[in-house]
């Protein structure tokens, strides 16, 4: 993850109750193309993707970067859970010199309603607060996305502000480990 040393990438597999994070592989690539091209998906996040430019342009090991963790369900890739860096020029920060961790999550429409995006969220931060105590971690969403909003709220993100972004009213909000920073 860029900014984020000395944090070593990949990480060990992350083991929940019913999931495994873990780093991307060649078997992910055709749900990752499902995933970017899927219109329920884009609905919240500025639109799906063309499946052939996305069939052209995804890599043979999709997603193989630092930061990205694929939600696996009994060995299938249902989703991604992401920390990335938040530019500076953009709107929400809770640091003078931004550059938060911000976390980023994607599932397939149809593992939607199970608590599949929570469980990997909290799982997530729970490494993050390992890897990085004391930081913060934001999270943006649309105002609009209740499913969004109430995940953000049982993860414990608590509200910081409120702003126009990509056409629509967002709400961001901070996450805080318990551990003191370094």
């Amino acid at each position: 993850m860029t900014g984020l040393a000395p944090v070593a990438w990949p990480p060990a597999p992350i083991r929940t109750e019913r999931l495994v994070l873990r780093p991307s592989e060649a078997r992910d690539r055709t749900a990752f193309i499902e995933l970017f091209a899927s219109a329920e998906v884009g609905a919240h996040l500025g639109g799906a993707r063309p499946r052939a430019e996305l069939e052209r342009m995804v890599p043979q090991v999709p997603g193989r970067r630092p930061g990205l963790f694929v939600i696996d369900l009994d060995d299938t890739m249902i989703g991604v859970v992401t920390f990335d860096r938040r530019d500076a020029e953009r709107p929400g920060h809770v640091r003078p010199d931004a550059g938060e961790a911000e976390l980023g999550y994607m599932l397939l429409p149809e593992a939607w309603g199970r608590g599949y995006a929570a469980e990997a969220c909290a799982a997530a931060l729970g490494w993050f607060s390992d890897a990085l105590p004391g930081d913060p971690v934001v999270l943006r969403t649309r105002t609009a996305n209740d499913r969004a909003m109430r995940l953000a709220t049982k993860l414990g993100f608590t509200e910081v502000e409120r702003f126009e972004e990509y056409g629509a009213e967002q709400w961001f909000g901070v996450w805080r480990s318990l551990t003191p920073s370094r």
